[in-house]
């Protein structure tokens, strides 16, 4: 993943985000798990923020992405949390349990830099097994 361009302006923003559902209740499994990787990618092709490395666990989602620089991480963060409670909400309507709150509030984010392979590889373990924990 090498550098990108804007107008002037050359980058590699990459960062590691983690972020949970409300409570960390074990909320993202089977379609449930499908559907919100799929709404994340969405939002994330929507701004233009590219996923280098994604994994949905059962209690969690760790993201490794590019962000260009006329956008924040805490303005990404709000839109992609925001947006895609909505999302879920609108596919699985149960979901809402009295409020429209998915997410818990707050993220952990961390910039890549030289750590790029070994947060992507770790990313990837993760993924591998919460696909075997779902075919359990």
């Amino acid at each position: 993943m090498g550098t990108s361009s804007l107008a002037h302006t050359k980058w590699n923003c990459i960062y590691h985000i983690v972020f949970i559902p409300k409570y960390r209740r074990k909320k993202l499994y089977g379609q449930i798990r499908k559907d919100v990787l799929e709404i994340l990618r969405k939002l994330c092709e929507y701004k233009q923020i590219e996923i280098l490395e994604g994994a949905v666990s059962s209690d969690h989602v760790h993201m490794c992405v590019k962000v260009p620089p006329r956008m924040s991480v805490s303005e990404f963060m709000g839109y992609l949390k925001g947006k895609s409670a909505l999302m879920i909400f609108d596919l699985h309507p149960a979901m809402k349990q009295g409020n429209r709150h998915f997410w818990a509030r707050g993220y952990y984010v961390d910039t890549v830099g030289r750590n790029e392979e070994q947060i992507r590889r770790y990313i990837k373990n993760q993924e591998n097994a919460d696909q075997i924990e779902d075919e359990q």
